[in-house]
């Protein structure tokens, strides 16, 4: 993803279900029992661990999204769990948390967070659903869907880039993510139909394989336009047809293959 601007991918393995309820749990019962135990009264370890940027996150969640009405609670808290700065390459890490989206090495990126969280709030997740994602990229997207949703399938077209995010998820514990390497374009027909499907690349149009793969009364977001201007669209299915609601300007790098840009 390149920008956002404001409304006028055949290999695959499983990436761990989100710290919660599990790790939050062990992590309460932890600390009741050292309570009980030894008089401590030490707070719980955070989610991942705790780390040192969890400033940085709050302060991201709070002037980034829900300044700009990121109004979904669970995927507000989500973000704020979630070490993006474990996503990117390592010289990029200090910009993590910054507004735009930054490389990630092949030409691509990770997205702003604002428009990952957008993007995930229109999903409309409720945490049951089986989610499709195209263009895994480095994993943080994919990431956030594995915190709100059942279990996540996620598409890159380059292998590198499906091994980096494949080995992140995996040592940050998701067991609820698999990655497989193939182009995005067609989809995950096997494990089809999907309840959500979230195509974090820009095509000219919806891919008909991925409209074919979404259940009925299922949503789709994808950036839809030209190479230079898309349109982040909502498409839903409805009785078998196709309904989208245009929602706001956005530029993201091309999805490629048959059924999107050719290169």
């Amino acid at each position: 993803m390149i920008s956002w601007r404001p409304k006028s991918t055949k290999s695959s393995s499983p990436a761990r279900t989100s710290p919660s309820p599990s790790r939050r749990a062990a992590s309460l019962l932890t600390s009741a029992l050292a309570l009980l135990l030894f008089g401590c009264t030490d707070p719980a370890p955070p989610p991942f661990g705790g780390d040192a940027r969890i400033g940085e996150r709050e302060t991201m969640v709070r002037e980034q999204l829900r300044a700009r009405d990121v109004r979904d609670e669970r995927v507000l808290r989500a973000m704020a769990e979630i070490p993006r700065h474990e996503f990117v390459p390592d010289e990029q890490r200090r910009s993590a948390y910054g507004d735009h989206p930054l490389p990630i090495g092949d030409g691509q990126t990770i997205s702003q967070p604002f428009i990952v969280a957008r993007m995930t709030e229109l999903l409309g997740l409720v945490g049951r659903e089986k989610v499709l994602e195209i263009g895994t990229g480095c994993g943080y997207q994919a990431a956030v869907l594995a915190e709100l949703a059942g279990r996540v399938c996620s598409v890159e077209r380059l292998p590198k880039l499906a091994a980096r995010a494949r080995q992140t998820l995996e040592s940050l514990g998701y067991t609820n993510v698999w990655v497989r390497t193939a182009n995005g374009t067609f989809g995950w027909p096997d494990e089809a139909p999907f309840d959500r499907i979230l195509v974090a690349a820009g095509g000219p149009a919806v891919p008909p394989p991925l409209f074919e793969q979404l259940a009925e009364g299922g949503r789709m977001v994808m950036p839809v336009g030209p190479v230079d201007s898309q349109k982040l669209s909502v498409i839903e299915k409805r009785s078998g047809e196709m309904r989208v609601t245009e929602d706001s300007g956005c530029v993201f790098v091309k999805l490629i293959g048959k059924y999107a840009w050719q290169n």
